[in-house]
Formats: C-alpha cells, sequence, structure tokens
C-alpha cells in the first residue's frame, strides 16, 4: 500500500469530522475574541483603565478573559451594538436627506442667477440682492431672485 492508503486508514471520517469541528469553534472564539476587543474599544462608558485592564486580561488570559468579559459584560454588547448602528443610520439619512433636498451649491446659484439676468427676467439691482442672498447663505437664489420679480417679468 502506498502513503496516501495509509492516511486514510489513520484519519477515519469521525476524525476529519472532529478536526473540522475544532476548527470551526477556534474560528468562532477567535470572532467573539475581535468583537469583544472592538466592543472595548468603542464602549465610551469605560475609561481608559478599564479599557486597559480588559484589553490585559484578554490578551493574557484570553479563554478566561473573554468568558468573564461576556458574563459581566455581554448583555449590553448587543445593546451598545444596536444603538451604534442606529446611529450611523440616522447619520446616513440625514446626510442622504441633505443631499437629496437641491444641494446646489452656491457657484450653481450664481451661474442660474447669471442666466436669469441674462435673460432680461431680473434687472441687475435685484441680480445683486439675489447674489448678496446666496453668498451669505441666507436663502436660494432662485427664490430671492424670483421674488423682486413677479409673474409679469417673464
Amino acid at each position: 500500500m502506498d502513503a496516501q492508503t495509509y492516511l486514510a486508514y489513520d484519519y477515519p471520517l469521525l476524525g476529519a469530522f472532529w478536526t473540522m469541528l475544532m476548527i470551526f469553534l477556534w474560528v468562532m472564539w477567535l470572532v467573539l475574541l475581535f468583537r469583544i476587543v472592538t466592543d472595548i474599544f468603542r464602549d465610551d462608558g469605560l475609561n481608559g483603565w478599564s479599557k486597559a485592564g480588559w484589553l490585559v486580561f484578554c490578551v493574557v488570559l484570553p479563554f478566561l478573559g473573554v468568558f468573564v468579559y461576556v458574563i459581566v459584560r455581554g448583555r449590553n454588547m448587543g445593546l451598545r451594538e444596536t444603538t451604534r448602528a442606529r446611529a450611523q443610520q440616522e447619520q446616513f439619512n440625514a446626510y442622504i436627506r441633505k443631499t437629496a433636498a437641491g444641494g446646489s451649491s452656491s457657484v450653481d446659484e450664481l451661474a442660474r442667477l447669471s442666466e436669469i439676468r441674462d435673460r432680461g427676467a431680473i434687472t441687475d439691482e435685484e441680480f445683486r440682492r439675489a447674489k448678496e442672498l446666496v453668498l451669505s447663505g441666507h436663502g436660494p437664489a432662485g427664490d430671492s431672485g424670483r421674488a423682486g420679480t413677479g409673474a409679469s417679468a417673464r
């Protein structure tokens, strides 16, 4: 018999299953360790010394440190993660609302005002007042330009 055949006899199916189970548990433990380290760094309720203590405990005695952390602070880990995810979602939604609300820059507003003035829809004085409003950030140029012209200016 060759070497591959001997390996098959020396390493039965149950042994392969047991090895895969051990690798899976080891990977799951590493994922848990990284989640705990991330939770330690993100927790605003812990001061620096507490964070350092937990990190040393989890690094020096990893299995014991992870299990003690999960027992002592595990319940609030999910709450902190949920709170952080909601805050991120709110920031993202606020950014989307701000961007989608017509976030044209003052340069775009001034170019639009210049086009309106060139067409003769507003006078130079109205253009100057609208330009001041745009540059001061107190209102969109289109609203301030139309407010002084009325419907008859078109």
